[in-house]
């Protein structure tokens, strides 16, 4: 199960962004995954699961967003999401399609608990 590698590399950037913070804890991860990322969402879940123990993520809820597949007909110039592999373009059945999204693992956003107030964004 790679997902625990990619847990290990995730968490260790959480860490060190929270120490650039001065953070006590993190209490949330937000993580973006999409279909072709290589990643099981479900597996990515359970590996967290276990390896945040003892780790500044260790009581952090963990939300994961599945992103769709988009592609984009090299043809037609249509976009569409899709929800299958499906090697054609719906529009005009071309099937010189190029992936535009879906592929990507993303930590979208992280909140961290500190002891000093933390200013709006300017």
């Amino acid at each position: 199960m790679h997902e625990l590698s990619v847990v290990a590399s995730l968490v260790e950037t959480i860490e060190a962004l929270a120490g650039e913070h001065k953070a006590k804890s993190v209490t949330g991860v937000w993580i973006k995954v999409g279909p072709l990322s290589g990643v099981v969402p479900e597996l990515l879940e359970s590996a967290f699961e276990m390896y945040r123990k003892g780790t500044i993520v260790e009581s952090a809820r963990l939300s994961i967003e599945k992103t769709p597949l988009r592609a984009v007909c090299r043809a037609c110039r249509v976009e569409t999401e899709r929800t299958d592999y499906a090697p054609d373009c719906p529009a005009c059945g071309s099937t010189d399609l190029e992936i535009a999204g879906g592929t990507d693992l993303i930590l979208e956003r992280i909140e961290l608990e500190t002891d000093e107030p933390v200013s709006p964004a300017q």
